[in-house]
């Protein structure tokens, strides 16, 4: 399994949790999605993950990196 970590901005509540979450989950590869709503760290686990299509889906969510 592959696991990549993202330190990113504007995570304010659960509401921001879920939406990363929802928009992460439509993704090919993906197997566990985890938000820590005080640090704004993601960590994305599954197979055959693509760092860049990420970085582009949780930008386009709102959330770019820090």
């Amino acid at each position: 399994m592959q696991t990549e970590d993202f330190q990113v901005q504007n995570v304010k509540c659960g509401g921001c949790a879920a939406n990363i979450q929802n928009g992460l989950a439509e993704l090919n590869g993906i197997d566990k999605i985890d938000v820590d709503i005080e640090s704004g760290h993601v960590t994305v686990s599954g197979e055959g993950l693509d760092r860049q299509q990420l970085v582009e889906k949780l930008t386009g969510l709102g959330y770019p990196e820090a």
